[in-house]
């Protein structure tokens, strides 16, 4: 009787997260899908009833949640029926994914779930990318003042001190943070991808049995989109001139007509679109290139190829927050000559591409490692879970932007939701 007791207590008392995901994850198709089902293997190791929402439409790629066990709730913006839902399920936790969903559900969850611990996952700071493309069209340097005067840099700041705890992907995104804004490190909880640990029994091919570049990545990020076609207007025809008889594979989700009209095999530039099995692919080639010129947080396209050990090419942006004091998995070049010699180099030489790939599996293993990170995380969500109420007090900032946006957003979401009805 007594351990019937005990577990009807349980159930009855299990803890509860709500995700509200800007789109439904896509895995298999982006980092952030990438990103987001780690996160919900953490809570769902730990017993949570876990349940993502979402207001966007489910696409062909989107990972099937209840399969994997998970209840899904379609909810709207602007509409009132999200205040009863989010107060029927009364989460412990809700994790916003990305800033524009806390602006657009945060005030409704404060006001309904008060006592819920609010986070917020910024996959990387959106302020940030967006600041660094459009300094990189304009042609001018980006600086820190240019990324202070931006309209997206203040609302994803309010957001962050809106939340309880915010998930920071990037190390030099924290640095960003606490150096240049002062924020509070309490607010803030430096999160990477979690992957497993890479042993020594591996089964990787070797550097005699791969062959051929790679790039990966989707279509809908514009970064991904220019370092495409850097490499096919600089950087590719001047590798091939060194090794004619080699390839570069292109792999990507949702790649516009533009990047696939490139498809050319005289010249050895091969636009796949999406790939099937990214670890087949990664594991078959021998270097991946990145030559991002823009763009913020950890990417996963070269978190994957330290994975499957794959020495890389990359810029100090594509390398940003991804490798503390440690070397890179292979070259770091911004000028394109440099680029190409350190891309044949790696081609070319055994002996530093075996020491490249070894430095990818440190890297992995130093800074990635998900033992050690979910413990970190879980630690973080207990102790502001029992000082939830002390925790806010000391957020001041916080809490006066939680009252002047609830009163500003809430206003507007209901003059759109009566407009809707009208």
């Amino acid at each position: 009787m007594y351990l019937i007791l005990r577990t009807l207590y349980s159930k009855e008392h299990q803890k509860t997260l709500l995700v509200i995901a800007l789109v439904w994850p896509e895995p298999a198709s982006t980092a952030a899908g990438v990103r987001m089902m780690q996160l919900l293997e953490v809570f769902k190791k730990q017993g949570y009833g876990i349940t993502v929402a979402s207001a966007a439409s489910k696409s062909d790629y989107s990972a099937d949640m209840e399969a994997l066990g998970f209840q899904t709730a379609d909810i709207k913006m602007n509409d009132s029926s999200f205040d009863v839902f989010v107060k029927d399920l009364n989460p412990d936790v809700v994790l916003f994914d990305r800033f524009l969903t806390e602006e657009q559900f945060g005030w409704r969850v404060a006001e309904n779930c008060p006592s819920a611990l609010r986070m917020l996952d910024t996959e990387d700071l959106h302020s940030l990318r967006h600041v660094r493309e459009q300094c990189f069209k304009k042609d001018i340097p980006f600086t820190t003042d240019a990324w202070l005067a931006d309209d997206k840099t203040k609302r994803e700041i309010a957001s962050i001190y809106r939340c309880d705890l915010s998930l920071i992907i990037s190390s030099f995104e924290l640095e960003l943070l606490t150096d240049v804004l002062n924020i509070d490190k309490s607010l803030l909880l430096l999160l990477p991808f979690m992957v497993d640990e890479i042993t020594t029994e591996t089964n990787w091919k070797t550097f005699e049995e791969r062959t051929d570049f790679v790039f990966i990545g989707g279509g809908k990020h514009a970064p991904n989109i220019d370092a495409v076609k850097c490499l096919k207007s600089i950087i590719w025809p001047l590798i091939r001139k060194q090794l004619p008889e080699v390839k570069l594979h292109i792999y990507g989700a949702y790649l516009p007509q533009q990047i696939l009209e490139m498809h050319n095999p005289a010249t050895g530039f091969l636009v796949h679109g999406r790939a099937e099995d990214v670890t087949e692919v990664m594991q078959s080639a021998k270097v991946c290139l990145a030559p991002l010129r823009f763009g913020a947080g950890i990417k996963g396209k070269l978190l994957s190829a330290m994975q499957n050990g794959i020495p890389s090419v990359t810029t100090t942006i594509g390398a940003e927050g991804m490798h503390g004091i440690l070397d890179w998995n292979g070259y770091i070049e911004n000028d394109h000559t440099a680029f190409v010699e350190a891309a044949v180099r790696l081609y070319n030489t055994q002996l530093t591409w075996q020491n490249a790939q070894h430095q990818g599996k440190t890297l992995v293993n130093t800074l990635y490692n998900k033992h050690s990170l979910e413990h970190i995380f879980i630690d973080k969500i207990n102790q502001l879970q029992k000082g939830l109420m002390t925790h806010r007090i000391q957020n001041f900032t916080g809490a006066l932007l939680q009252h002047q946006t609830m009163t500003a957003t809430k206003f507007m979401s209901k003059w759109i939701e009566e407009k809707n009805r009208g």
